[in-house]
C-alpha cells in the first residue's frame, strides 16, 4: 500500500531569492519593512520582489506614497554590492514610468546616485547612468542633473566607461548641455566628444554628434567646436554607413556654420561636395540639415560661386514630399541667386 511522503523540495513556483509577498494592500508595507530589516538577506530578498512588483505603474505610485524612496536611498550607501545592485535596479525600473520619475525628482534621488559614478561594480553604474538618463528626458531632470554638478564627471567617465554606459551618458549629456555648455566646456568636453566621432560603435558615434549639436546651438559652444577643429570631423562623418550619424552630424555642422568662421572652416575643409552628395539622395534622413548648411555656405561669395552650378540639384528637392525639405531648398535657391547690390545697377 502507497503511503504518502513529504517532499524536503521548494514547490517549482516558489523562489527562494524572493521574499514572499504579503497578502493584497499589506503586500508593499512589509516589502518596506524588510528593506529596513538588520538581516541582510532579508534586504536582498525584499529587493528582488520589488524589482519585478514595480513593472506595474500603480504599485509605483503607491510605493511612492509608503515612503519606499527614502528607504531606497539608504541602501544605496549599503556595504554589499548585490543591496547596491538591486537598489538601483529598483530605481531604473521606477525611472521607467512617469510617475516614477516624478517621484525621483522630488526625493532628490539624483544626489545621492552621484556617489555611485565610482562603485566598483559594472552593473550598479550602469542602473545608476540609466536612471540619469531616463530623468534628463525631463526639463527638470535635466536641471537636476545640472544643479548636482554631475556634468563635468559625466564628461570626464567618458574617457574611462564601459561602452554600454557611455551611450547612456552621451545621452545625459545631450538633454543637459541643451540647458547650459559652460560647465561642460571647462570640462573639456569638445575634445572628448570630438575623440568619440571616431568610435567604432555606431551608436557611440551619433550620439557623441548629437551632444555636439547641442553645444553647437550655444554661442560659446560655436567658437569652441570651430576652434578644435571638430568640423572636419563632422565633414568626415557624412559619409558614414549610418544614417542616424549623418543625420546628427549634419545637423551639428549646420549649427557650427552659423558662424563666419565655421563657414570658413567648413569651405576649407571642402564641405560642399559631401553635404552635395547628401542633397541629390533623395532618400537621405540628412537631406534637410545638408541643405540648411549649404544655405549658411552660400553667404560666402565662393560657396554661392559653387553652388550656382548646382542650382538643379536644389531645383529638384523642390518636388521632395517633405514640405519642411521643399522650404528648405527655397530658402537655399534664393541664397545661391542672390547677388550684391551695385549702385551702377540704378542707371
Amino acid at each position: 500500500m502507497a503511503q504518502p511522503r513529504i517532499s524536503a523540495y521548494l514547490p517549482p513556483d516558489i523562489d527562494p531569492t524572493k521574499a514572499a509577498l504579503a497578502f493584497g494592500r499589506r503586500a508593499l508595507p512589509k516589502l518596506n519593512e524588510e528593506l529596513q530589516s538588520p538581516e541582510l538577506l532579508t534586504q536582498q530578498r525584499a529587493l528582488v520582489a520589488l524589482c519585478d512588483l514595480l513593472h506595474d505603474p500603480e504599485q509605483v505610485y503607491q510605493a511612492i506614497a509608503l515612503g519606499f524612496l527614502d528607504s531606497l536611498k539608504a541602501l544605496l550607501v549599503h556595504e554589499d554590492q548585490t543591496v547596491r545592485q538591486k537598489t538601483t535596479e529598483v530605481l531604473s525600473v521606477m525611472a521607467l514610468h512617469s510617475i516614477g520619475r516624478e517621484g525621483l525628482l522630488r526625493s532628490g534621488v539624483i544626489s545621492a546616485l552621484a556617489g555611485l559614478l565610482e562603485d566598483p561594480a559594472d552593473v550598479c553604474r550602469r542602473n545608476t547612468h540609466q536612471v540619469f538618463d531616463m530623468l534628463a528626458r525631463l526639463p527638470e531632470g535635466a536641471a537636476g542633473v545640472l544643479q548636482a554638478g554631475l556634468v563635468p564627471p559625466l564628461v570626464l567617465k567618458l574617457e574611462t566607461e564601459l561602452d554600454e554606459i557611455q551611450e547612456l551618458i552621451l545621452g545625459t549629456l545631450s538633454n543637459c548641455l541643451r540647458v547650459e555648455v559652460s560647465e561642460a566646456l571647462a570640462a573639456g568636453a569638445v575634445p572628448v566628444l570630438k575623440e568619440k566621432l571616431s568610435h567604432p560603435s555606431t551608436a557611440i558615434r551619433s550620439k557623441a554628434a548629437w551632444v555636439l549639436l547641442e553645444i553647437s546651438s550655444h554661442a560659446e559652444g560655436k567658437i569652441a567646436v570651430v576652434e578644435e577643429e571638430v568640423i572636419p570631423v563632422l565633414l568626415s562623418l557624412l559619409e558614414d554607413t549610418q544614417p542616424e550619424v549623418q543625420v546628427n552630424s549634419t545637423g551639428a555642422l549646420m549649427f557650427a556654420l552659423v558662424t563666419p568662421q565655421g563657414r570658413s572652416t567648413a569651405m576649407g575643409a571642402e564641405a560642399i561636395p559631401p553635404l552635395l552628395a547628401l542633397v541629390a539622395e533623395e532618400t537621405s534622413k540628412a537631406r534637410l540639415n545638408a541643405i540648411k548648411a549649404l544655405t549658411l555656405l552660400a553667404e560666402l561669395p565662393e560657396g554661392r560661386q559653387t553652388l550656382l552650378e548646382h542650382r538643379d540639384t536644389f531645383q529638384r528637392c523642390l518636388e521632395d514630399p517633405s514640405e519642411a525639405v521643399q522650404r528648405a531648398a527655397e530658402i537655399a535657391i534664393t541664397a545661391i541667386d542672390w547677388k550684391p547690390f551695385c549702385s551702377r545697377d540704378l542707371f
